[in-house]
Protein backbone atom coordinates (compact mmCIF):
# COMPACT_ATOMS: atom_id res chain seq x y z
CA UNK A 1 0.00 0.00 0.00
CA UNK A 2 2.85 2.43 0.85
CA UNK A 3 4.42 1.79 -2.56
CA UNK A 4 1.17 2.63 -4.37
CA UNK A 5 0.60 5.82 -2.39
CA UNK A 6 4.23 6.92 -2.94
CA UNK A 7 3.90 6.41 -6.71
CA UNK A 8 0.64 8.34 -6.66
CA UNK A 9 2.17 11.33 -4.86
CA UNK A 10 5.28 11.41 -7.07
CA UNK A 11 3.25 11.16 -10.27
CA UNK A 12 0.94 14.02 -9.30
CA UNK A 13 3.85 16.41 -9.64
CA UNK A 14 4.49 15.51 -13.29
CA UNK A 15 1.49 14.16 -15.13
CA UNK A 16 -1.58 15.68 -16.68
CA UNK A 17 -5.30 13.26 -18.22
CA UNK A 18 -7.79 10.49 -18.54
CA UNK A 19 -8.70 7.52 -16.39
CA UNK A 20 -9.47 3.88 -17.06
CA UNK A 21 -13.06 2.77 -16.37
CA UNK A 22 -12.62 -1.01 -16.71
CA UNK A 23 -13.54 -2.64 -13.36
CA UNK A 24 -10.76 -4.38 -11.43
CA UNK A 25 -11.43 -7.94 -10.19
CA UNK A 26 -9.33 -10.07 -7.85
CA UNK A 27 -7.42 -12.72 -9.80
CA UNK A 28 -7.83 -11.17 -13.26
CA UNK A 29 -4.35 -9.64 -13.55
CA UNK A 30 -2.14 -11.19 -10.88
CA UNK A 31 0.89 -9.30 -9.57
CA UNK A 32 2.07 -5.71 -9.97
CA UNK A 33 1.17 -3.94 -13.23
CA UNK A 34 1.40 -0.41 -14.62
CA UNK A 35 -0.59 1.39 -17.34
CA UNK A 36 0.47 4.67 -18.93
CA UNK A 37 -1.72 6.73 -21.27
CA UNK A 38 -0.83 9.83 -23.30
CA UNK A 39 -2.98 12.07 -25.50
CA UNK A 40 -1.63 15.17 -27.31
CA UNK A 41 -3.48 17.69 -29.49
CA UNK A 42 -1.98 20.59 -31.44
CA UNK A 43 -3.80 22.92 -33.88
CA UNK A 44 -2.32 25.85 -35.82
CA UNK A 45 -3.84 28.20 -38.39
CA UNK A 46 -7.38 29.48 -37.91
CA UNK A 47 -7.34 27.84 -34.45
CA UNK A 48 -4.28 27.80 -32.18
CA UNK A 49 -4.73 25.12 -29.54
CA UNK A 50 -2.54 22.84 -27.45
CA UNK A 51 -3.94 20.12 -25.19
CA UNK A 52 -1.98 17.56 -23.17
CA UNK A 53 -3.38 14.60 -21.27
CA UNK A 54 -1.76 11.66 -19.51
CA UNK A 55 -2.46 9.12 -16.78
CA UNK A 56 -0.66 6.51 -14.74
CA UNK A 57 -2.27 3.53 -12.97
CA UNK A 58 -0.46 1.05 -10.72
CA UNK A 59 -2.36 -2.12 -9.76
CA UNK A 60 -1.49 -4.96 -7.41
CA UNK A 61 -3.57 -8.17 -7.50
CA UNK A 62 -2.87 -10.76 -4.77
CA UNK A 63 -4.83 -13.49 -6.63
CA UNK A 64 -6.18 -14.50 -3.21
CA UNK A 65 -8.13 -12.07 -1.06
CA UNK A 66 -7.52 -8.52 -2.28
CA UNK A 67 -6.56 -6.16 -5.08
CA UNK A 68 -5.60 -2.50 -4.92
CA UNK A 69 -4.81 0.27 -7.34
CA UNK A 70 -3.71 3.89 -7.47
CA UNK A 71 -4.21 6.27 -10.36
CA UNK A 72 -3.19 9.83 -11.16
CA UNK A 73 -4.27 11.77 -14.22
CA UNK A 74 -4.49 15.30 -15.49
CA UNK A 75 -5.10 17.61 -18.39
CA UNK A 76 -3.70 20.98 -19.42
CA UNK A 77 -4.75 23.09 -22.40
CA UNK A 78 -4.35 26.50 -24.05
CA UNK A 79 -6.26 28.21 -26.86
CA UNK A 80 -4.52 31.15 -28.56
CA UNK A 81 -1.91 31.02 -25.73
CA UNK A 82 -4.66 31.50 -23.12
CA UNK A 83 -5.01 28.71 -20.57
CA UNK A 84 -8.48 27.12 -20.68
CA UNK A 85 -7.95 23.67 -19.08
CA UNK A 86 -6.18 22.70 -15.88
CA UNK A 87 -7.23 19.48 -14.14
CA UNK A 88 -5.64 17.00 -11.76
CA UNK A 89 -7.14 13.78 -10.38
CA UNK A 90 -5.85 11.02 -8.09
CA UNK A 91 -7.56 7.95 -6.68
CA UNK A 92 -6.60 5.01 -4.42
CA UNK A 93 -8.86 1.97 -3.96
CA UNK A 94 -8.64 -1.30 -2.00
CA UNK A 95 -10.92 -4.24 -2.82
CA UNK A 96 -11.28 -7.20 -0.42
CA UNK A 97 -12.95 -10.55 -1.03
CA UNK A 98 -15.98 -11.28 1.20
CA UNK A 99 -17.37 -14.32 -0.63
CA UNK A 100 -15.57 -16.43 -3.22
CA UNK A 101 -17.35 -15.10 -6.32
CA UNK A 102 -19.94 -12.40 -5.67
CA UNK A 103 -19.36 -9.97 -2.77
CA UNK A 104 -16.44 -7.56 -2.35
CA UNK A 105 -15.78 -4.75 0.16
CA UNK A 106 -14.21 -1.50 -1.10
CA UNK A 107 -12.56 1.51 0.52
CA UNK A 108 -11.26 4.48 -1.46
CA UNK A 109 -9.84 8.00 -1.29
CA UNK A 110 -9.72 10.65 -3.99
CA UNK A 111 -8.32 14.14 -4.62
CA UNK A 112 -9.08 16.36 -7.59
CA UNK A 113 -8.70 19.90 -8.88
CA UNK A 114 -10.41 21.64 -11.81
CA UNK A 115 -9.75 25.36 -12.16
CA UNK A 116 -12.39 25.92 -14.82
CA UNK A 117 -15.10 24.33 -12.68
CA UNK A 118 -13.83 26.58 -9.85
CA UNK A 119 -12.73 23.57 -7.77
CA UNK A 120 -9.58 24.35 -5.82
CA UNK A 121 -9.71 20.93 -4.15
CA UNK A 122 -12.27 18.14 -3.79
CA UNK A 123 -11.28 15.47 -1.25
CA UNK A 124 -13.33 12.27 -0.98
CA UNK A 125 -13.20 9.21 1.26
CA UNK A 126 -15.69 6.35 1.12
CA UNK A 127 -16.49 2.68 1.49
CA UNK A 128 -19.08 0.20 0.30
CA UNK A 129 -19.90 -3.23 -1.08
CA UNK A 130 -19.66 -4.48 -4.65
CA UNK A 131 -21.66 -7.37 -6.11
CA UNK A 132 -20.97 -9.33 -9.29
CA UNK A 133 -24.24 -9.42 -11.24
CA UNK A 134 -23.13 -11.43 -14.29
CA UNK A 135 -20.20 -13.34 -15.73
CA UNK A 136 -20.16 -14.22 -19.44
CA UNK A 137 -17.87 -17.26 -19.40
CA UNK A 138 -14.85 -15.17 -18.47
CA UNK A 139 -15.33 -12.79 -21.45
CA UNK A 140 -17.54 -10.25 -19.72
CA UNK A 141 -18.36 -9.24 -16.15
CA UNK A 142 -20.85 -6.85 -14.61
CA UNK A 143 -20.95 -5.30 -11.14
CA UNK A 144 -23.22 -3.18 -8.94
CA UNK A 145 -21.89 -1.17 -6.01
CA UNK A 146 -23.54 0.58 -3.07
CA UNK A 147 -22.02 2.57 -0.21
CA UNK A 148 -21.35 6.06 1.03
CA UNK A 149 -18.77 8.82 0.87
CA UNK A 150 -17.74 12.02 2.59
CA UNK A 151 -16.56 14.95 0.46
CA UNK A 152 -15.07 18.33 1.17
CA UNK A 153 -14.97 20.91 -1.63
CA UNK A 154 -13.00 24.16 -1.52
CA UNK A 155 -13.79 26.53 -4.36
CA UNK A 156 -11.45 29.06 -5.96
CA UNK A 157 -12.17 32.48 -4.43
CA UNK A 158 -14.81 31.20 -2.02
CA UNK A 159 -17.75 33.58 -1.82
CA UNK A 160 -21.19 33.68 -0.25
CA UNK A 161 -22.53 32.12 -3.47
CA UNK A 162 -19.87 29.37 -3.56
CA UNK A 163 -18.91 28.54 0.03
CA UNK A 164 -16.84 25.49 0.96
CA UNK A 165 -18.91 22.32 1.23
CA UNK A 166 -18.85 19.23 3.43
CA UNK A 167 -21.29 16.57 2.23
CA UNK A 168 -22.26 12.99 2.94
CA UNK A 169 -23.41 11.27 -0.25
CA UNK A 170 -24.74 7.88 -1.16
CA UNK A 171 -22.48 6.18 -3.67
CA UNK A 172 -23.93 3.74 -6.20
CA UNK A 173 -22.65 2.46 -9.52
CA UNK A 174 -23.02 -0.07 -12.32
CA UNK A 175 -19.97 -1.26 -14.24
CA UNK A 176 -19.24 -3.88 -16.84
CA UNK A 177 -16.46 -4.93 -19.19
CA UNK A 178 -16.69 -7.22 -22.23
CA UNK A 179 -13.69 -8.75 -24.00
CA UNK A 180 -13.75 -9.53 -27.71
CA UNK A 181 -11.19 -10.46 -30.32
CA UNK A 182 -7.73 -11.27 -29.02
CA UNK A 183 -7.08 -8.30 -26.72
CA UNK A 184 -9.92 -5.87 -27.38
CA UNK A 185 -12.46 -4.80 -24.77
CA UNK A 186 -15.38 -2.45 -24.14
CA UNK A 187 -16.12 -1.05 -20.68
CA UNK A 188 -18.85 1.16 -19.21
CA UNK A 189 -19.38 2.66 -15.75
CA UNK A 190 -22.27 4.73 -14.36
CA UNK A 191 -22.05 6.50 -10.99
CA UNK A 192 -24.95 8.14 -9.13
CA UNK A 193 -24.07 10.08 -5.97
CA UNK A 194 -26.95 11.97 -4.32
CA UNK A 195 -26.84 13.72 -0.95
CA UNK A 196 -28.04 11.29 1.71
CA UNK A 197 -30.88 13.68 2.68
CA UNK A 198 -31.68 15.25 -0.73
CA UNK A 199 -31.78 13.07 -3.86
CA UNK A 200 -32.28 16.20 -5.99
CA UNK A 201 -28.70 17.24 -5.20
CA UNK A 202 -26.64 14.67 -7.07
CA UNK A 203 -23.53 14.03 -9.15
CA UNK A 204 -23.80 11.52 -12.00
CA UNK A 205 -21.21 10.24 -14.46
CA UNK A 206 -21.23 8.00 -17.54
CA UNK A 207 -17.88 6.68 -18.78
CA UNK A 208 -17.32 4.33 -21.72
CA UNK A 209 -14.10 3.14 -23.32
CA UNK A 210 -13.06 0.97 -26.24
CA UNK A 211 -9.59 -0.55 -26.07
CA UNK A 212 -7.95 -1.96 -29.22
CA UNK A 213 -4.49 -3.58 -29.51
CA UNK A 214 -1.91 -1.98 -31.80
CA UNK A 215 1.32 -3.88 -31.15
CA UNK A 216 2.30 -6.08 -28.20
CA UNK A 217 1.62 -3.97 -25.07
CA UNK A 218 0.54 -0.83 -26.96
CA UNK A 219 -3.20 -0.09 -27.25
CA UNK A 220 -5.47 2.52 -28.78
CA UNK A 221 -8.18 3.74 -26.41
CA UNK A 222 -11.30 5.70 -27.40
CA UNK A 223 -13.25 7.12 -24.45
CA UNK A 224 -16.52 8.99 -23.94
CA UNK A 225 -17.47 10.75 -20.70
CA UNK A 226 -20.58 12.65 -19.57
CA UNK A 227 -20.64 14.23 -16.11
CA UNK A 228 -23.63 15.98 -14.55
CA UNK A 229 -23.92 18.07 -11.36
CA UNK A 230 -27.47 19.04 -10.44
CA UNK A 231 -26.26 21.97 -8.32
CA UNK A 232 -22.94 23.22 -9.73
CA UNK A 233 -21.09 26.27 -8.40
CA UNK A 234 -22.42 29.64 -9.51
CA UNK A 235 -21.12 30.42 -13.00
CA UNK A 236 -20.37 26.79 -13.91
CA UNK A 237 -22.43 24.65 -16.30
CA UNK A 238 -24.12 21.58 -14.87
CA UNK A 239 -22.63 19.11 -17.34
CA UNK A 240 -19.46 18.20 -19.25
CA UNK A 241 -19.09 15.93 -22.29
CA UNK A 242 -15.69 14.66 -23.43
CA UNK A 243 -14.55 12.42 -26.28
CA UNK A 244 -10.89 11.53 -26.47
CA UNK A 245 -8.47 9.15 -28.13
CA UNK A 246 -5.27 8.04 -26.43
CA UNK A 247 -2.40 5.59 -26.64
CA UNK A 248 -2.05 3.23 -23.68
CA UNK A 249 1.05 1.24 -22.73
CA UNK A 250 0.57 -1.67 -20.33
CA UNK A 251 3.44 -3.47 -18.59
Amino acid sequence: MKTLITLLIISTQALFAITSVAPVEIGDDVGLHTKVEVSLETKRGNTDKDNYKASLRVTYDSNASYAMWAEVSGEYGQTSTVEDTNKLYSHVRYIHKITEEVVRAEVFAQLQKDEYKLIQERAVTGAGARFRIFDLFGKGKGYAGIGGLFERIDYIQNTYANPSEENIRLNSYLAYSIDFGEKSSFSYTFYYQPLYNDINDYVGTHDAELKLPIHKNLYLKVALSYNADSKPPLGVKGYDFTQETALMLKF
